[in-house]
């Protein structure tokens, strides 16, 4: 049974900075893509960032390039997600997903199996 939980979520001021993580339990599949979606009061989830496990390729929306840096480490089966220069727009409760194995990871939710409970994130203007 897999399971994926969050932490590292919080309330922050615009300008700031937040690490999220995602550990995975139970999960024992290979070129697997895993990552972060967000969803805020509102309006419907989107993708944030997505990562391969074999060939670290990275997948981020346009809103979050050059501010937020996923990584993964594969021996403990955690995914990451570093934000800095963090907007109020940001706000919104984080979800990271993974999915049984492929090559292309993308920023849409097609394909991503499993889900965790969320992390809460809110910036403060």
């Amino acid at each position: 049974q897999v399971q994926l939980v969050e932490s590292g979520g919080g309330s922050v001021q615009a300008g700031g900075s937040l690490r999220l993580s995602c550990a995975a339990s139970g999960y024992n599949y290979r070129s697997t893509c895993m990552g972060w979606f967000r969803q805020a009061p509102g309006k419907e989830r989107e993708g944030v960032a997505t990562i391969h496990s074999g060939s670290g390729s990275t997948y981020y929306a346009d809103s979050v390039k050059g501010r937020f840096t996923i990584s993964r480490d594969n021996a403990k089966n955690t995914v990451y997600l570093q934000m800095n220069s963090l907007k109020a727009e940001d706000t919104a409760m984080y979800y990271c997903a993974a999915d049984r194995g492929r090559w292309y990871c993308g920023i849409i939710e097609t394909g991503f199996d499993y889900w965790g409970q969320g992390t809460q994130v809110t910036v403060s203007s």
